[in-house]
């Protein structure tokens, strides 16, 4: 993708960033039991994707990368899935 259809896609999503290869977003939840709701929510989306993130949890903070590895960076595949992540009721 080039680097303006990254930046139109971005405009797409809530508070989605740009890192190098890969867009990335934080949560911070009440606790970590609401953290792991979100993570295992999350880990039911990657598998119906077919797309897996980096995922970083410590206590109530989540942060989730995505960049298509196969592909040397982003694709329609990171957009779609942090679109359904952010349609996820939290």
């Amino acid at each position: 993708m080039t680097d303006k259809e990254i930046q139109q896609k971005l405009a797409e999503l809530n508070g989605w960033t740009r890192d190098g290869n890969a867009i990335k977003k934080s949560w911070q939840f009440r606790d970590f039991s609401e953290a792991m709701r979100f993570i295992n929510k999350v880990a039911e989306l990657a598998e119906k994707h077919d797309h897996h993130p980096e995922l970083f949890n410590v206590y109530n903070r989540v942060e989730l990368r995505f960049s298509t590895h196969d592909a040397g960076g982003l694709t329609e595949k990171d957009f779609a899935i942090a679109k359904a992540i952010d349609e996820l009721a939290f």
